[in-house]
């Protein structure tokens, strides 16, 4: 029988989202699927495993900013989902076995597990071993008549109607893949430039000036950026760590610890000076650097799956800002004191049933005047709206002054989130988790909560931003302030700085760096495939995201309608999860979806997929070479 007869799917994108997606195709399908044969063409000009993000030829120098017991790609018994859990290790399990003689990797990869400490953060080319083992694993797993192919080009195009096969147009292939449904399983990807971004790579081209649009930083081009001179940097999360990462120790420069534990930074002279700014003004919040030290929260408690269904039932719809905001906001209240009234009790004044009757049944108002009557120390008291903007309302003389309150803002932040006194900030971090897993149902949220989320959930490790004082120290990073804003000055011919910390203070320079990743929209995508897949009627939501359908990750077109054969996953979709990998035990977003989205696609092929004429004899499992015969 030839491979056009056999059921086929493309999978689009080969990072750790497709090998989620491949595992559970394995874990389901002597349920859904049986021993029938089944063609999954995997596309991907990055390797598999890691794709684009993890790959391992990046430097050395990043790492991840989650710790080795934190990330896994494997499922576990809290995961609610139809499909059998298939236990595999955490990174840090994983490790373990490799320093064992128990799993083998590369030499590279064996010697960076021996070095790693569990409270050590790992470098992303251990991550990407580990994805590599990981997906390995997910193939070796498939049923026997179940192959995988490679093919390392990029998708372009898709095409077909809804009740047949689909064509899938591979860059620099003549003939298209063949398949009956389609999944896309994209990350983060390139953007083309907005209006003002537009403006201001023509403002450089004039002037003679660098100007880096936003970009994943791994892969933009710093030489531009040249030694001694300043840059101007927007942006304050974890694309600003990496590129201070490869702008400093990239360039030959090093760190020396003090006997009491500072950090010193010795530069090589390759350096340029970045002036770094943002809405805040300040970095991310560092990563929590102890242990739990009491039982999790009991969430959800405020905004769970009733109040989910409830919100989505209403005839009118709602609104995020005043429907689902608050509920958001009681449940990351909830979770801070319930630590605080059990971890902690001496620093409270009421019994904790007393505090948490009245704080149900209260508002904010009445929540926040129940906090001052029961928690004495306000650094006890959650205040989202301080939390979130530390800087507002502060107004400084000048820019050695800012220097000095951002550098006791990042001291007191690393202090409180390396002391277990301050674990109600961990309870709020699961909180967090915890709402991010119900918004999934709920779709495109808008800007604030992936901002707000990420900015106190997903900051930088606490080593990082040791390493960021010890540059502020050496006059190599200096801050701009809250709600900083730059501007192309036709008159100097440079890119000019404000902000509203320092009123006064203009910072001039021929640089400057957009210091986060592209907004992930498909109007203004880098990817073909996805542009063409808005053509063919494909909806986006306002937010400029695909329109997935959340039960089951079917692509939405604009009347609503999923499609029967096309599936998608991913940062470009409505139905966004925290991460391909994430923390064991947590009931995982990502891992719910892609056991729905797994099932629903061998359901499909079962029920509407044609069966082959005749059978097939018994396959081996596919090899490495099986999986590039396509592009051979």
């Amino acid at each position: 029988m030839s491979a056009a007869q056999r059921p086929a799917v493309v999978i689009v994108g080969a990072g750790p989202r497709a090998t989620g997606i491949i595992e559970r195709i394995a874990a389901n399908a002597p349920e859904l699927y049986g021993d029938a044969p089944l063609d999954l063409h995997l596309v991907d000009p990055y390797p598999p495993g890691g794709g684009r993000v993890w790959r391992s030829d990046q430097s050395p120098l990043l790492w991840m900013n989650s710790l080795p017991d934190d990330a896994t790609l494997f499922t576990d018994d809290t995961v609610e989902m139809a499909g059998p859990v298939r236990p595999g290790p955490s990174l840090a399990q994983w490790c373990a076995a490799v320093r064992s003689g128990g799993i083998r990797t590369t030499p590279d990869a064996t010697a960076a597990a021996a070095a790693l400490g569990p409270r050590d953060f790992p470098g992303r080319r251990l991550q990407s071993a580990y994805l590599t083992w990981a997906y390995e694993r997910a193939v070796a797993v498939l049923p026997p008549r179940v192959a995988v192919h490679e093919h390392r080009r990029r998708a372009v195009r898709v095409a077909g109607p809804a009740d047949g096969r689909q064509r899938v147009w591979l860059e620099g292939s003549p003939a298209p893949l063949t398949a009956d449904a389609v999944l896309l399983t994209l990350g983060h990807l390139d953007a083309e430039p907005d209006a003002e971004q537009r403006e201001l790579l023509r403002f450089a081209d004039r002037h003679g000036l660098t100007y880096l649009p936003p970009g994943f930083t791994a892969d933009i081009g710093l030489d531009g950026l040249r030694p001694g001179e300043p840059v101007l940097v927007r942006g304050f999360g974890l694309a600003f760590i990496d590129l201070m990462v490869l702008l400093t120790e990239g360039r030959g420069g090093r760190y020396t610890e003090g006997a009491d534990g500072e950090l010193t930074y010795h530069p090589s002279g390759r350096e340029p000076v970045l002036h770094v700014g943002s809405r805040r003004g300040v970095p991310y919040r560092s990563k929590i650097g102890y242990e739990p030290d009491a039982p999790r929260p009991p969430l959800p408690r405020f905004l769970g799956p009733a109040e989910v269904d409830a919100l989505l039932a209403r005839p009118g719809g709602f609104s995020f800002d005043d429907d689902v905001r608050p509920l958001i906001e009681a449940e990351l209240g909830f979770a801070h004191y319930h630590r605080l009234f059990t971890a902690h009790p001496e620093r409270t004044r009421l019994p904790w049933p007393a505090f948490e009757r009245r704080y149900a049944a209260g508002d904010a108002a009445a929540r926040r005047a129940l906090a001052e009557e029961a928690v004495p120390d306000p650094a006890d008291r959650l205040d989202l709206t301080a939390l979130d903007h530390p800087l507002a309302g502060v107004r400084l003389p000048d820019a050695d002054a800012l220097q000095d309150t951002l550098r006791a803002h990042i001291r007191a932040d690393l202090t409180r989130r390396h002391d277990p006194a301050y674990s109600p900030d961990q309870a709020v971090f699961l909180a967090l988790l915890s709402v991010y897993g119900q918004l999934i149902r709920i779709g495109d949220r808008g800007p604030w909560w992936h901002g707000f989320f990420s900015y106190l959930a997903s900051g930088p490790p606490g080593p990082r931003l040791r390493q960021l004082l010890a540059l502020s120290r050496a006059g190599l990073v200096r801050f701009l302030g809250a709600g900083a804003t730059v501007t192309a000055d036709p008159v100097t011919g440079r890119f000019t700085a404000r902000s509203a910390t320092v009123p006064d203070a203009v910072t001039p320079a021929r640089a400057l760096v957009e210091a986060r990743l592209p907004a992930p929209t498909v109007a203004r995508s880098a990817d073909a495939l996805l542009r063409a897949l808005h053509a063919d009627g494909a909806a986006v939501t306002p937010g400029g995201l695909l329109a997935v359908n959340p039960a089951d990750s079917r692509l939405l077109d604009r009347a609503g309608r999923p499609h029967p054969r096309r599936f998608a996953l991913g940062p470009h979709t409505d139905a966004r999860s925290s991460g391909a990998f994430t923390r064991p035990r947590t009931n995982a977003p990502v891992f719910r979806q892609n056991d729905a989205t797994a099932r629903a696609l061998l359901t499909f092929l079962t029920e509407r997929a044609a069966p082959p004429a005749a059978p097939l004899r018994p396959a081996r499992p596919a090899t490495r070479e099986d999986r590039h015969a396509a592009d051979r």
